[in-house]
Formats: structure tokens, sequence, C-alpha cells
């Protein structure tokens, strides 16, 4: 069944909400017409999904980098493993015509997504709102202390899923 949002995803913050609506809606596009889409078609759809999500993560790295929350930790190396995997089907899918990869990590995605937006976006949205930081004026943002701007570098077991 494809992914469809949920109340469950929303995390009461404007920016990540619209942002993640908008992810699931693209993968929920792909998985609902894929089996009915010529490969090219199938491609050029996930490339937008590729685009989106770019952008998606890009904006929650710099809110990360922003608020100390340090890029070097396990939710944007997350980022980047989701990403270099997306890049990787498509190439599989244009250079060897391998259209099975791209199929299979929508389902992957469909079930990823869930966790990670309870987990880890829960968890940069908490930390956001601790700091003092309104995504919507990234430029006003001060530190509450010399705490806050400790960036949180590294992985204990606890924090990462």
């Amino acid at each position: 069944m494809p992914l469809t949002w949920k109340p469950e995803f929303v995390l009461n913050q404007p920016q990540v909400d619209a942002t993640h609506r908008e992810f699931v809606d693209l993968v929920a596009c792909l998985d609902e017409s894929q089996g009915e889409m010529p490969p090219a078609a199938l491609v050029d759809r996930f490339k937008r999904l590729i685009a989106h999500t770019i952008d998606h993560f890009g904006q929650e790295d710099r809110w990360m980098t922003i608020t100390g929350f340090s890029p070097d930790n396990c939710h944007a190396r997350q980022h980047k493993m989701v990403l270099d995997v997306m890049h990787e089907v498509v190439r599989l899918a244009e250079v060897e015509g391998h259209l099975d990869p791209l199929r299979r990590i929508v389902l992957e995605l469909e079930e990823w997504f869930p966790q990670h937006a309870d987990m880890m976006d829960a968890a940069l949205v908490f930390h956001m709102s601790e700091v003092g930081f309104d995504p919507a004026r990234p430029d006003a943002f001060k530190p509450k202390n010399a705490e806050d701007a400790d960036a949180i570098k590294s992985c204990d077991g606890s924090s990462c899923g």
C-alpha cells in the first residue's frame, strides 16, 4: 500500500511538516503509478523525488549546522546514504536498464520515512525548539547560551536508529 500522509507524521513545525508532506506525496505517486508508466517516465518522476530530497535533506542539514546539531552526526549521515542509493538506482536504470532497484527503493522509502521522521526529524525539531531556532527566520538565530552552541557530533547508541 502506498505511503500516505498520516496525523502521526506531524511534528508541529510548519516547514518540516510541509516538506515531509511533499515527500510523502511524491513517494506515493511513484508507488501508485510505477506499473503503468513507461520506464523513461518512471525515471523522470523519480528524479523529481531526488530533486525534492536534495532540497529537503539540505534544509535539515543546514538547520543542524546553524543550531549546533552538527552535520557529522548520524542524522546527516543517514541523509547522505539515502541520497547515494537514490542516485545509484537512477544510474542503474538509465545506464544499465535495470528498473527493479528503482522500483524496490520506492517501497523501501515507504518503510524508512515514518521511522526517520519519528526518530531523527522529531529530535531535530525538539532541538531547534530547545535552542530557540525558528526555521522561518534562520538569520535571526542566536544561541540561548554557550552550551546551545556546542555541536552534537556523534551517535552514542541511544541517539541513532
